[in-house]
């Protein structure tokens, strides 16, 4: 890890991920603008149909903007407005 970005490998196993309620959240906006709340949290995900994958996250709520900035990669939105990514490994 640095100071800017991190990955991290379970390798074998289990991970988790916790995540906190905070009542006074703010939607982040998508994509970033300077005096806007910037994204806290993003995940990327490898999948093998990256169409198939990207319907299957719109039917359990997720929202697909806009804007893509990959080719290859999709960005979607969970219902909260997290981004996160799907893309074929």
């Amino acid at each position: 890890l640095d100071e800017s970005d991190g990955s991290l490998d379970p390798g074998e196993g289990v991970a988790y991920i916790n995540i906190q309620y905070n009542p006074e959240y703010v939607r982040p906006v998508w994509p970033g603008r300077t005096g806007q709340q910037q994204m806290m949290l993003h995940l990327d995900f490898e999948v093998v149909d990256l169409h198939a994958e990207v319907t299957r996250a719109v039917s359990l709520g997720a929202e697909l903007p806009d804007f893509q900035p990959q080719q290859h990669v999709r960005v979607l939105l969970d219902p909260a407005g997290h981004p996160f990514c799907l893309y074929v490994g």
